[in-house]
Order: structure tokens, then sequence, then C-alpha cells
């Protein structure tokens, strides 16, 4: 389809061209590909677009994912909007370079298609390839729809211009990236009013030659860490902004979390990702049998949205967290994050964590039935996380 026709309509598009088309629409200038399933279609409708002369950019194709980001960092520290996409093990071949999109306050998008880490061999959905990297420093949003996907993909080269903090938007594996979704595309002409050209205050100008990232004495590197955390902060504040504008001008927004049906649940759910829409499904049809239970879905993941969290967690008995991941050893991340925010609440809900989905398995209706029943009829958690559905 050619992307000429496609502006100001709702077309069906899979999760990854929804990116491919976030992209286009936010006028990258630079974009270094290195292919890795489940996200490849995303850099080929960008290397098509890039041979039609719809996007003005350079495309850059190099050996590995490591090279990927690092032609980011090159384009983006000389001032260029800035883009790149992977999954699995190509962002954990990018952590090095990860570290120095972050220390260098480079405000590069990176589109991570989720995908189970191997060995065993996967290409299939499930969280741990980025929630590996959560103490990087990027800011990081899951996604739960494909429109969701191509609205945030342009969120997010507003947010990152903006704090000088490079983000990452992640889309589940086939469930998303492959799944076919109708997608209301904007015309161009309102994005570029939402998203103006990137001018950076600072950048490296062959005419003015500069050093970068070069050695730190101890006397000046803990005050430019502290600086990025103090730009996560301002990221927390700039995301709602960017949020609330986008809404104003395309009808649609998101917000860092989402509460569904909370206010006087005595169970929440919490999720993100596609398992979001599962869950509301059933949350639904558990409020028509007269079961009080809640839904918290967790859009932005980094910086973490801890103050709305605790708004909505503290008023419920009862906390079950979804995580399609594991941190080995322990439990489920996003219960990890959810226990720390609470901890120091003087009102706090238990919480129970269940790890699920891993590799891609499906996570049902009945999944989500089983634990809001098992998580009514518990005085406590007897287990610091349960497996749901192991096979052994």
């Amino acid at each position: 389809m050619k992307a000429e026709t496609i502006y100001g309509q709702k077309k069906v598009v899979t999760g990854n061209h929804a990116v491919s088309y976030g992209v286009l629409l936010a006028r990258a200038e630079v974009i270094a590909a290195y292919p890795i399933t489940p996200q490849t279609q995303i850099v080929e409708l960008l290397s098509e677009f890039c041979a039609r002369g719809l996007l003005k950019a350079k495309f850059i194709k190099v050996e590995s994912e490591h090279s990927a980001m690092a032609a980011c960092v090159g384009a983006a520290a000389c001032g260029c909007r800035t883009f790149t996409a992977t999954s699995a093990h190509g962002l954990a071949l990018m952590h090095e370079m990860l570290h120095w999109a972050v220390g260098g306050r480079l405000p590069i998008v990176l589109a991570n298609v989720n995908r189970a880490m191997g060995p065993g061999w996967s290409v299939w959905t499930d969280q741990n390839d980025s929630l590996s990297q959560r103490d990087v420093g990027f800011v990081q949003f899951y996604c739960e729809s494909n429109q969701e996907v191509l609205d945030t993909t342009i969120q997010a080269f507003k947010i990152a211009e903006t704090c000088l903090l490079p983000v990452m938007l992640v889309l589940d594996a086939f469930v998303l990236s492959h799944t076919s979704e109708p997608v209301d595309i904007p015309f161009p002409e309102e994005v570029a009013d939402f998203l103006p050209p990137y001018k950076p205050k600072y950048f490296l100008d062959i005419n003015d030659p500069r050093a970068f990232g070069g050695l730190t004495s101890p006397d000046h590197y803990y005050e430019i860490r502290y600086k990025i955390e103090l730009a996560h902060q301002k990221a927390l504040k700039v995301a709602e902004e960017v949020d609330n504008e986008f809404y104003q001008k395309f009808g649609r927004k998101y917000g860092l979390v989402e509460a569904y049906q909370c206010d006087d649940a005595k169970l929440i759910i919490v999720t993100s990702g596609t398992i979001t829409g599962t869950a509301r499904q059933v949350i639904d049809e558990e409020r028509a049998k007269g079961k009080r239970v809640g839904l918290l879905k967790i859009r932005l993941f980094r910086p973490s949205p801890a103050h709305l969290i605790k708004e909505i967690l503290t008023k419920a008995e009862k906390v079950a967290v979804i995580d399609r991941n594991i941190s080995f050893g322990h439990s489920g991340i996003f219960a990890q994050e959810i226990k720390s925010i609470l901890y120091n609440e003087i009102r706090r809900p238990l919480i129970f964590d269940f790890v699920l989905g891993l590799g891609g398995r499906d996570v049902v209706p009945d999944d989500i039935r089983e634990i809001i029943d098992f998580t009514y009829k518990k005085d406590y958690p007897e287990e610091m996380v349960y497996f749901r559905g192991v096979r052994l």
C-alpha cells in the first residue's frame, strides 16, 4: 500500500508496521538497522519508505545490533532525529551502547519487540529482554494495541528530545508485531505540528571540535549520573504533558498507567502489554458476577509512575501482579517494582505475584479467572511467586 494513500484513514496494519508509520510521521533523519525476528518488518518497511523517497532519512545497514546502536549514538550526537529497532538477543548485544546513549543524553528512539531470551531458542514473546535493561536508563513504554504502538512511537520522539533521554517502546512479539488491527494514521501535517523538527542545543560540529564521553574524574561523574536521574524525574511530568497534548490533537489518550474499575475494587489485577486486553474482558465478566475486581495497566515502566501506582493500589485489599517475565531466584519483575513502591505505605494491600506466559505461551481468559479465584480465596500469599500453568 502506498504511504501517501494511508494518511488520515483507519487502516489495518501490523504492530511492526504501526511502528514504521510512526517513524515515518515523526520524520526520523537517521535509521540504523539490523534484522532480527520478530522486528525485521519494522526496518524493512522503513527501508522501502527511504528507497521511495517518502522518508528523507539516512538508512544505515550495519553488521550487528551493537553497531546499530553505535550508529544511532553517533547520529544523535550530531543532532539528528534517530531511530532503530531490535528484539531479544539483539537488544542484549546492544547493551554496552545503551549506556552510551543514556550517558550521552541522546534522544534515540528504540522499538523493542519483546521476544524470549534463549536458550532454548524462542522467537515468541515475553518481557525478559527489555526488563533486563531496566537499570540502563532508557525510558520504557509497554504497549497494549497497534494503535497505542503508533501513537507511542510519535510521543516517544517528543519525550526523548524534551528530556534528552533515549526512549524504548515495547510491543509483544507476534501478538502485536505480526497481528493486524485497525489503526488511525494521522496526516503528516498534524504530526509535524505536534512534533516540530528537532533543534538540539548541543551537538558535535566538525567546525568546532569537542570531546564526547571521555574520561570523567570522581569529582564530576556523580553529578553527571544525578542529572540523568533528574531527567527521569522530568520525564514523568513531560510524558503526561505529551500524552495530554496528543489527546488534544488526535483524540487519543493512554496515561502513564490506566486504572479500570478500581474505585471500589477489593482485588486489583496488575498487567502490562497485550495481557491487559484479555484481563479487561475478564474483569467485566467477574464484575457482572458481583466480584469487586479492578485492573491496573502499567504503560510507563521507567521512570516509575510510583505516585499513581500508590494512589490506586492502596485502596485495595489484595493485588495480583501478572508477570510475563522472571528474575531467577526471586520473582516477577513487575511484582518487585510494586512491592518496593508500596513498602513504606501505612495502608498497603497483600501482593500476590503470578508468573505465566513465558516464551509466548498463550495467556487466555481462564488463566485470569483462575488467578482471580485463587487470590480471592487466599488470606495471604504463601509463596513469593506463583508459577501458573507449568507442565512438569
